[in-house]
Formats: structure tokens, sequence, C-alpha cells
């Protein structure tokens, strides 16, 4: 019972430990493709959809860094030209957390008042 509690309150120990799980094999990475991941996780958190399917998304992301240091792909391959491109690429693999969902349907439900409002 208690533990129910505290999990609603602070979260799921299981998400914590997959996330402590995912920091420790991205320090384990080779520096060049520990910056680049690093680099991706921060724009995933600053610009990319962090709830909802997050952590498959981390662990898929951190597979594909340590195969890819292991094939040894250069960097500059894995990305290509755009890494914006890239990462919002691999981002749309994943469903969006509920906030952004209802965000976006708020976006659309005003317009939509908006621009029937304007009509008239």
């Amino acid at each position: 019972m208690a533990t129910k509690w505290i999990e609603m309150v602070t979260g799921s120990f299981e998400g914590k430990k997959r996330w402590r799980q995912y920091k420790a094999r991205t320090k384990q990475l080779p520096e060049n493709y520990r910056t680049a991941a690093e680099a991706v996780e921060r724009y995933l958190m600053f610009f990319g959809r962090v709830d909802g399917d997050a952590l498959t998304m981390f662990d898929d992301l951190i597979d594909l860094f340590e195969q890819s240091a292991a094939d040894e792909t250069p960097i500059r391959e894995l990305f290509g030209e755009n890494p914006v491109e890239f990462v919002e690429d691999f981002l749309r693999n994943y469903e969006a957390g509920s906030w952004i969902v209802r965000e976006q349907d708020r976006l659309n439900s005003a317009i939509d008042r908006a621009a029937g409002e304007i009509q008239r």
C-alpha cells in the first residue's frame, strides 16, 4: 500500500530504474557517440515527447548508438547532413505523450473556433 502511494507522488520505481540503466549505458559509449547521444537526449527533452512512450524511446536510442559504435558507423553517416531531421524522424516512431495530444487538440479547437467566428 505504501509503495503505491509513494509511486503516485514520486513516479514509478521501474521507470526510474530504466532511466538509470539508460544513463549508465550512455556513459559506456565511446566519447564521440556519447556526445552525440547526449545531444539527442537534450533535444528530445526540450523539444520531444518525453512522456508516454519515453523510456522505450530512450532504450531504442541507446540501442542504436551502441550498435553504431560496435559497427564503427561514422556519426555523420548515422545522422546524415541534417541531425534535426534525423531526430524528428526518429521521434515520429513513438506515441505522443498525453499532455502533447491534449495541447494539440486544444490548439486545433481554438483555431477552429476562431476561424468560425471570423467567417460569420
